[in-house]
């Protein structure tokens, strides 16, 4: 990371005012709500144990008021909610648990008879039963007739319409999509705007498990006049499949039109939630010191012989992903906001580290069972981690002003403090943050988080807006960060920048890099103290690395300062030694949705042009097959350029299938998707490639990348399978690398 703005303001930990700090000119206010939320009415809840609850209990508990855990014992919000949205499973919602219930409609149908719980063996016939009609694609006709599943649905908007108070609290009417193709998540929690322009019933994965068939559903109700949208989450359990580039879950290209569908009606994307957070992974941000955060390897149920797949599960490699398209093929499918949800199957919810109590019931609500090390469909349950918060910059507290804003991705998420940011891009948010008025011109200025930058000449340079102020009861604030993303000929780029910080740290004189803020904490007793870090702050930040030809984003990251992980807590109240597979101590933080940048056609047209496969077929360059792949690079080394950054690199090919990376000048590489492999070179650490159909083949991170050789003249180039028709890689001669006196040369 580099330092780089040179307008910066700071507020110390000593400044005593919080929420209204900069509240005078506020246009909008920060609302902190639930995406994300099960009770008993979610088959999988009450069969994992949650038989008694209903949506109203979740409004309830939302509003600070304690209700049981399903084991017995109180539980309370420490900070109550502004606004909540219960998203039980639209697959057979309800009818477990009102078949249980005497009296009500469905316990007196005939197939009632098959959902009484009468022990624990009627649980594990009951949930596999339902299920596997699911995935069968047969589902029980009785269960989902419009007398069950629409009496049902209007008993939820009921309840919802009933928890909703106008200016104070706002409850949505909502559902979750649950669609679980061979265990991969491909959720979708679905939120409308109006409850009174609802449909009769939910539209469920049990009509069809394809997202583009919900959004179809999706288009049909908008233009019945009922505003709805979907929000994806846990995108880091859908094994590769939440953000895809070529092909959709129906084998199809691609297209302009699917990613238009995708961006009009999936207009966020949960970025942290118990299971894990989908911000980004070590693997796919090398260079991020702080991507190892709540990272979770798991596939829903646990399949044997399988793990997920990194590329297409996380939320910033997406946002790459999606400018790369926008440069090679013209759409853009993937410019989300962020939320922040829990997927708590308690009802109540969990989000903060000092009052965790899980997220599963019966599976992971006793501190003993937690802390033994008890895993749950394969799942240590060790490995949760307490909600994310959704907070939502809005003109009132009422469901068309909050729907409004998730519309315009005005949104932004925690780990689950409540942490307040704002985030303002434009050409002239300069000199704004020293004003009394300081939010009122930001918004005239710029834009804020979510939006998009207007058109900048050549001579024009974005400029950013940062604030954050702590959550109270929380931890004090180390850095704001802005992390951002561009897209070069295909190949996509990413870069963390600290922009505001606490104390009096000085930046690294060559790389910019602010040292850490130290730790309070003591492991031993599980406390901190907040005598280092922030209440508040500001900053402004201008990029200097920016070309006005190349497709960007930006988004604002702020942390705390260190404080104990809930297991290191819970350890402590055990008398016992916090465990050692997960971190000892957590920096909370927040993210805000991006804004983006998208450069004329002129720019475009105007800009340096990269090599193509398409360009070095017309020019008649022929495919290496099997057997010339072979005899190019089996047993031998290469010294390979990347054309986008200049960097030259060699390759060594191993007769038994291995592969080493070395970089020849000793720099971190930067391109996405390549960076832990040559990473592993520098390490010495090798890995595995194979020549298949034509292409030389390496798995990162579970996925497969395909390098296609193409022979024109004398000169070879490469074509990487992620990088979008470009052939950026060409087969250099062995370069020199220093003078006579030692002094770094061109390679050529």
């Amino acid at each position: 990371m580099a330092l780089t703005n040179t307008k910066l303001l700071l507020l110390s930990s000593t400044i005593l005012v919080l929420a209204a700090a900069s509240a005078d000119a506020q246009e909008r206010q920060a609302y902190f709500g639930e995406t994300h939320v099960h009770t008993g009415w979610s088959f999988d809840a009450y069969i994992f144990g949650n038989t008694k609850s209903t949506p109203a209990d979740a409004y309830r508990y939302a509003k600070g008021e304690a209700i049981k855990h399903p084991l017995g014992y109180d539980i309370k919000i420490g900070t109550p909610l502004d606004w909540m949205g219960v998203t039980d499973h639209s697959e057979y919602v309800g009818t477990v648990s009102l078949a249980n219930t005497p009296g009500s409609s469905i316990s007196k149908l005939p197939i009632a008879e098959k959902l009484i719980v009468h022990n624990p063996a009627d649980i594990t016939r009951i949930y596999l039963w339902l299920g596997n009609t699911i995935v069968d694609k047969k589902p029980i006709a009785e269960l989902i007739s419009p007398e069950v599943a629409n009496s049902v649905w209007k008993q939820n908007v009921d309840i919802a319409n009933e928890a909703n108070q106008p200016g104070k609290f706002t409850a949505f009417c909502s559902y979750e999509w649950t669609s679980t193709p061979n265990n991969r998540n491909m959720h979708r929690n679905v939120f409308f705007r109006d409850c009174a322009k609802v449909p009769a019933a939910p539209y469920s994965s049990i009509e069809s498990s394809d997202p583009s068939d919900l959004w179809d559903w999706m288009d049909g109700q908008r233009k019945a006049g009922n505003e709805l949208l979907a929000i994806s989450h846990n995108a880091n359990l859908s094994d590769g499949h939440m953000f895809p580039t070529d092909v959709d879950e129906k084998g199809r290209p691609i297209d302009a039109a699917w990613a238009a569908s995708r961006d009009r009606n999936e207009r966020l994307s949960e970025i942290k939630q118990i299971k894990g957070a989908s911000e980004t992974h070590p693997t796919l941000s090398p260079n991020d010191e702080f991507a190892n955060f709540e990272i979770l390897t798991y596939l829903l149920g646990d399949p044997a012989g399988r793990f997920p797949t990194i590329s297409g599960s996380y939320i910033r490699q997406a946002l790459k992903d999606g400018l790369s398209m926008m440069e090679a093929r013209g759409f853009n499918p993937y410019k989300t906001g962020f939320v922040g949800g829990s997927d708590s199957h308690n009802t109540g919810v969990p989000y903060r580290q000092d009052n965790f109590y899980g997220g599963h019931v019966l599976n992971d609500g006793d501190i003993k069972q937690r802390m033994s090390g008890y895993v749950f469909a394969g799942l240590d349950v060790r490995l949760e981690n307490p909600a994310g918060l959704t907070g939502v910059w809005a003109e009132e507290n009422s469901r068309e002003s909050l729907f409004d804003a998730m519309q315009r991705k005005e949104t932004f998420a925690t780990s689950g403090p409540h942490i307040r940011v704002r985030f303002f891009g434009g050409p002239n948010e300069t000199g704004v943050v020293g004003k009394q008025d300081w939010v009122k011109s930001a918004y005239a200025g710029g834009v804020p988080m979510g939006g998009d930058l207007p058109p900048l000449g050549e001579a024009k340079t974005p400029s950013f807006v940062v604030w954050a102020v702590k959550d109270p009861t929380s931890g004090n604030l180390d850095r704001i960060q802005i992390v951002k993303g561009w897209t070069k000929h295909g190949q996509s780029f990413e870069k963390v920048f600290d922009v505001a910080w606490a104390g009096n740290r000085t930046p690294d004189k060559f790389s910019g890099v602010v040292p850490p803020i130290g730790s309070t904490v003591d492991i031993s007793d599980a406390t901190y103290t907040n005598t280092i870090g922030a209440v508040e702050l500001k900053g402004e930040w201008a990029d200097p690395e920016f070309d006005p030809s190349l497709d960007a984003f930006y988004y604002l990251r702020t942390l705390e300062i260190p404080t104990p992980r809930w297991t290191t807590i819970q350890a402590n109240e055990l008398g016992i030694a916090p465990p050692d597979n997960v971190p000892a101590t957590v920096q909370e933080r927040a993210w805000s949705s991006p804004i983006w940048y998208t450069p004329t056609q002129e720019l475009r047209t105007a800009a340096t042009k990269g090599t193509t496969v398409a360009n070095l077929k017309q020019k008649g360059a022929t495919v290496l097959d099997n057997a010339a792949l072979t005899d190019l690079i089996v047993g031998k080394s290469s010294w390979v350029r990347n054309n986008v950054t200049d960097e030259v690199f060699s390759i060594a090919w191993t007769p038994s299938g291995q592969r080493l990376i070395t970089n020849s000048s000793g720099a971190i590489p930067q391109p996405s998707e390549v960076g832990d492999v040559m990473h592993g070179g520098l390490m010495g650490a090798g890995t595995g490639y194979a020549i298949k159909d034509g292409a030389i083949v390496t798995t990162l991170g579970n996925a497969p990348y395909e390098a296609t050789v193409y022979k024109l003249g004398d000169k070879y180039f490469a074509a990487r399978s992620n990088e979008f028709g470009y052939a950026n890689y060409e087969v250099v001669p062995t370069p020199k690398m220093l003078d006579p006196v030692g002094q770094p040369k061109a390679p050529f």
